[in-house]
Order: structure tokens, then sequence, then C-alpha cells
């Protein structure tokens, strides 16, 4: 401790008053003791307005264990027992008790100050400490999880780039060296996979190949925008759809680039025999027929599915959602899966296809849903009926007879067009209901139908009924 050189020259003159503004502004609170063996508080100061409104004011005559928490009361005692010891004075923190709210944590030395034995104890206020390591605290948690959500992440993101069967390259875009490979990269490229990394991309095609593919690579780099190239190996046994996406991070840039089998059989998929001959009539159909997983996400199309959304290659069409192509977006999807999950198939639901280029298909989708096996999925077999449904048009159109038949229209038809063939249908019926209630006498089902005889008659030949030559031939009775 470094105490003042001339304490007597500077303070011998030191009045109370002066004396007690400085014990004041000094600390946050001042507490005055008569007799340090007994504690009790004589007087009191607060130098902080925030402790002087959340402290209890009526601490004079109360022993200073009194207004503390259980756990502080040692300390209070060795504060008073050590406050005649003429070396530094120790601090300690002492917790108050707050009526109704938080304990106001405050750091405490005490000084005996004449011969007395009179004592005071200097008090700093620790709230905004704590508030500070609390807000610490926080963040280092925060941060904490954070890192952890990373991590999960980034593991995550590598098992999913380890266990990918389509071989997945991460290239530097300025050098085009391969700075990652998954597994099945590795593999698809054979004895030279094994000094892929390191190594200028493309390597391992031939000619062509490799000219498409850098190509590709510089056409991604000066776009931005995802492309596809075919390509094939220097020996001629696999080919590939390479396609490269740019992406960047912190200010380096790199490109990702995916090879995704042309002929999956070739590419060291066991398929047994039987159900190979069922892939190859499945993908050459001349109806639809779509794979997806449970989201609605495409597994596998085949040609005529593609040809229905005017795609050139099956890999345009790898996990995208079916409901980009299918009908009224949010609406009949949803219809689908809906059914699919409530019944496990649905048959003839009727909707259209919109292609890339803007053709929409009258289609009716027949769909399975395949829950049992190791990878649950969706089966959409899509047949083409727009011819049948424009020739139905044409040569069908004699209003609807019965409920069934329209609602048999929902769903192809819009909806003003059902009101007004339900309008149609109901007023034919109460027509025919009122000729045969009074035996075909026109005179009288007009009157039960309140309407005029002319009304009457341009219904009946506007809806087939009745012979029209009786009827006019009545009208001149």
């Amino acid at each position: 401790m470094k105490q003042f050189s001339s304490a007597k020259k500077w303070f011998a003159d030191l009045s109370s008053e002066a004396a007690g503004r400085l014990l004041t502004v000094a600390s946050d609170v001042a507490l005055v003791f008569s007799d340090a063996a007994k504690g009790v508080i004589r007087d009191v100061a607060f130098g902080s307005d925030e402790l002087a409104a959340n402290m209890a004011d009526k601490w004079v005559g109360r022993p200073w264990a009194d207004v503390v928490t259980a756990e502080s009361r040692t300390k209070v005692e060795a504060l008073l027992r050590d406050s005649g010891n003429k070396g530094m004075p120790r601090w300690r923190t002492i917790n108050h008790r707050v009526e109704g709210g938080a304990d106001i944590p405050v750091m405490y030395a005490a000084v005996r100050f004449n011969d007395q034995g009179h004592v005071v104890a200097f008090g700093r206020s620790m709230r905004p400490m704590a508030t500070l390591q609390q807000q610490l605290v926080s963040a280092q948690q925060s941060m904490e999880r954070e890192y952890m959500k990373l991590r999960q992440a980034e593991t995550r993101h590598r098992l999913l780039f380890q266990v990918a069967s389509e071989a997945v390259l991460i290239l530097d875009a300025q050098t085009r060296k391969v700075l990652e490979a998954n597994p099945a990269a590795i593999e698809s490229m054979g004895e030279g996979g094994k000094r892929l990394i390191g190594r200028s991309f493309p390597e391992g095609f031939d000619d062509d190949s490799t000219q498409a593919i850098q190509s590709m690579l510089g056409a991604v780099r000066a776009t931005g925008r995802t492309s596809n190239v075919t390509a094939k190996s220097a020996d001629g046994k696999a080919e590939f759809i390479a396609s490269a996406s740019l992406f960047r991070e912190e200010r380096s840039s790199f490109f990702l680039v995916r090879l995704a089998p042309l002929h999956p059989a070739a590419a060291g998929v066991a398929v047994p025999k039987q159900k190979s001959k069922v892939l190859e009539i499945v993908a050459s159909a001349p109806e639809g027929f779509v794979v997806t997983d449970l989201a609605g996400r495409i597994i596998f199309a085949n040609r005529a599915f593609l040809d229905l959304v005017q795609l050139a290659t099956e890999e345009q069409s790898r996990n995208e959602s079916l409901e980009r192509w299918l009908g009224r977006p949010g609406v009949d999807f949803n219809l689908l899966t809906a059914q699919l999950r409530e019944h496990g198939s649905l048959r003839l639901f009727a909707t259209q296809l919109r292609g890339e280029y803007g053709t929409v298909t009258d289609v009716e989708i027949c769909a399975v849903s395949v829950v049992d096996g190791e990878e649950p999925c969706l089966g959409f077999t899509i047949r083409d009926v727009g011819q049948r449904v424009t020739f139905d048009r044409q040569v069908s159109r004699e209003k609807p007879r019965s409920v069934a038949q329209l609602t048999e229209l929902v769903g192809r038809v819009p909806l003003k067009d059902l009101v007004r063939e339900s309008t149609d249908m109901i007023e034919k019926l109460c027509i025919e209901a009122a000729l045969e209630i009074t035996g075909d006498n026109r005179a009288s089902a007009a009157e039960i139908l309140g309407l005029s005889r002319q009304s009457l008659y341009a219904k009946l030949r506007r809806y087939g009924l009745g012979e029209l030559a009786s009827a006019e031939s009545e009208q001149f009775e």
C-alpha cells in the first residue's frame, strides 16, 4: 500500500463535513461502525443513486450481518476483525438482500480511522461488472452453440460428400487443381483416381471431352451459371454427364464438379438380370414414369416424362420437385400426396403438365406409395390424354345428366363452367319433372314453373325436350 507522503500537511485541517463528502464520493456506499466487535451500523452514505434506490434505507442501528445474505456473514465478520490491521485492507464481495429482486453484490474494504475504534467500510458496486460478466458468459455460450452447429453441419456435409454415389470434385477456380474428391470420384476415374488430388482437371478423358469440360468450366466462371456436358473416359469404357457450379469462400472461388454416369449399369451398379429388363422397359415406355422421394424430389424419370416437360436429360430433372411441372402449383401435388398417405395408391387423377417452354398437356396420373423398402419413395405413371380430352370435349358437348357425371369434370373444367353446367342440368331436370307431373301439358308446366309459355318453349328447344312441332302448334291453339 502506498500512502500520501504528506498526509498531515494536506489533511490536518480536514473538517468532518469534508471528510464525509470524500467518503461519499470515493465509494458507492459507505458504512460507519462505532465498534468493530459488535458490527452495528451507525451511519450510512450512498454515492450511487441506483444503490440508494434498491438497497434498504433502514440499516442504521442494525448489525451489518442482518442486511446481507447468509453466505456473506462470515465475510462481514472477517472484514470487521481485520479492519485494525495497518497493512493494505482486503477487499471482499458482500451480497446484499433486496426484497423482490436479485441480490446486489458490493465489494467492501473496512478501515479503522481513530483511536476510539470507529470503523468505516467502503463499498463499490459490482453490479456493472456482474452484468458484463453475464453478457460475456452469454456471448461465450452463444458462440459455443454456433460453433457446435457449424461442426455438426460440417460433419453432415462431409458424410454426404463421402457417401454420395455420384463423383464430386472441388477445384480451385484459378488453377483448376483438384482440392478434394469423394470416394465415388476416385473409383470412377479408375487407376488415375489414386493420384487425383493436386492434379489439374480434367484428366483421364478423351480429347473431345477434355475440350468440352474446359469450355464448360470457362463458361461457368464467366457467367456463374451451372452447365452440363457429356464426357467419355480416355479408354472409352465410361460416359458421364459432367456439370459444374461456382461458389466462393472468403476471397477465393471454387468449382464443384459432378460426374453422373450416363449409364448406371456401366458404373458398377449390380442389378439382377430380370430387374434390369424391367428397368429398360420402364425407361423406354411410351408413358411417363417418375420415382420421387416422399417429399416429391425426383429420383428417376424416363424419356417419355422428359419429353412431356421438355427436358433434354434426366440429370436436369433429378432432385427437382415434381410439383414444378405438375398442374396447379400448391394444389395438385398436395392432393396426390394426401391420397397416397391415406390409401397408398391412386388411379386416373386428371391434371396437366407444364413444359419448360410453355406447353401444357392434359394428363392422367396413377400413383403408388412404397414405404416398406430401404428408401421409401413414390411412383407416378403419367399418361398423355390431350388428344382424347380434346375429342371428348368436341363431340360430347351434351350437358351432364347426373351429379356423378358432373363431378367427373372436376379438375378438367374451370369452376365457372361447372357452375353453368350444373345450373343447366338442374333447370332441365325441373322442366322434365314439371312435364311429368302435368302429363306433358306445357301450359300447366309453365304455370307451376313460374315461366311464360314462350320461355318454356325456348327452353324445350334448348334442351331438346318434347316434340317442337307439337309445341309450336300448341302455342297457337
